[in-house]
């Protein structure tokens, strides 16, 4: 009777969970895409102001209800150093956030190196993909045109999976 009660009860009341890694360079604003998004999709959580976040070494985790789905997003720290323990998570994820800092031209092949690496990896093969370009609001930067360009021979290597470049201004909490 137990078990019973136990499935039906998990049936009514259990929410599918689905893990997100969000992934880019350090300070190209994962940090930040995850506290607005908390903010935008939690109804009692106020957010940490902008301007506090600093430099993430390790992860941060956060948890979103959405309808009958949990979204479990696991922002890893982008510092090269860090960059080693990303697939560590890969096997456990069901979608990636790649962040680029639209306006670091200098460290874009550095980014692109890492994006890489990420999709070439066969734990990933099939995961949908969002790549954000990042402070669109800055009037020098990259435009979406040119990070598509930027990264077009990793085209192949994203294969069929859905993928979606999207532009943004986090810190003014836009999608453009």
């Amino acid at each position: 009777m137990y078990t019973l009660l136990s499935g039906l009860y998990k049936y009514m009341f259990q929410k599918d969970e689905y893990c997100i890694l969000i992934l880019g360079l350090d300070n190209a604003g994962k940090t930040t895409f995850l506290e607005q998004t908390k903010t935008k999709f939690s109804k009692n959580y106020k957010g940490m102001n902008l301007s506090k976040i600093t430099t993430t070494v390790g992860l941060n985790i956060g948890t979103i209800d959405v309808g009958k789905a949990r979204l479990m997003f696991w922002d890893l720290g982008g510092q090269e150093e860090l960059q080693s323990l990303w697939d560590k998570y890969y096997a456990e994820s069901h979608g990636v956030i790649y962040v680029i800092d639209s306006t670091d031209e200098e460290r874009l092949s550095q980014s692109k190196d890492a994006f890489d690496k990420m999709i070439s990896s066969e734990a990933l093969e099939g995961v949908p993909l969002l790549v954000l370009a990042n402070k669109q609001d800055v009037p020098s930067c990259l435009s979406v045109p040119d990070i598509k360009t930027a990264f077009s021979d990793s085209a192949p290597k994203i294969g069929r999976r859905d993928c979606l470049v999207q532009p943004c201004a986090l810190v003014a909490g836009q999608d453009q």
